[in-house]
């Protein structure tokens, strides 16, 4: 089974009556979750246990929202690792070096034609950095912005590997696109 949302339907199977463990309740007579996680059976009882979030760790994939440029680097706030939110309020810090930007003319990379402020990307996490922040590459095809608003205020749709372009005013505006999966 996969990840259900707080609210969502738990598909129960035919047999006999369950008991209701954590992470599950039951309404309009359907049996819901309660927290993010996985469904397990254990016996008769269905419980959704917690997904336990954990800091990044090199070769994690994490999503985050630029929130400073400078011309050698971007930061980015952290929210999720591995696929696992983390709780609101416990984002981590992350550094995207322009030297970590692309796997080609790395020498090349303007900060501000690959990153604004706001947009969401896609990384890979390289190092630990330092005491306050992780390094993280966005090197690979499938790294890079994943989710940018544009000037009008459009979602912008990538049309390259280094272009989005705006559906309302049909301008473009540089990014490092991430392929999509």
């Amino acid at each position: 089974m996969s990840f259900l949302l707080p609210g969502q339907p738990i598909p129960i199977p035919r047999g006999p009556a369950l008991q209701l463990g954590s992470g599950t309740y039951s309404r309009d007579n359907e049996v819901r979750s309660s927290i993010l996680g996985v469904p397990q059976f254990e016996g008769s009882t269905l419980s959704v246990p917690r997904v336990r979030p954990y800091p990044p760790s090199p070769n994690s994939v994490v999503l985050g929202t630029v929130t400073r440029l400078s011309p050698l680097q971007a930061m980015i706030s952290i929210s999720v690792v591995d696929g696992v939110p983390l709780p609101a309020g416990e984002e981590f810090t992350g550094v995207i070096r322009a030297q970590d930007v692309r796997a080609t003319e790395k020498d090349r990379v303007k900060i501000g034609d690959c990153f604004r402020g706001g947009d969401v990307v896609r990384g890979l996490v390289i190092s630990l950095g330092d005491a306050r922040s992780y390094f993280v590459s966005t090197a690979r095809n499938d790294l890079g912005v994943i989710f940018a608003t544009s000037e009008a205020g459009a979602t912008l749709e990538p049309v390259s590997w280094q272009e989005m372009r705006c559906p309302k005013t049909g301008r473009r505006e540089r990014r490092k696109c991430a392929k999509p999966v």
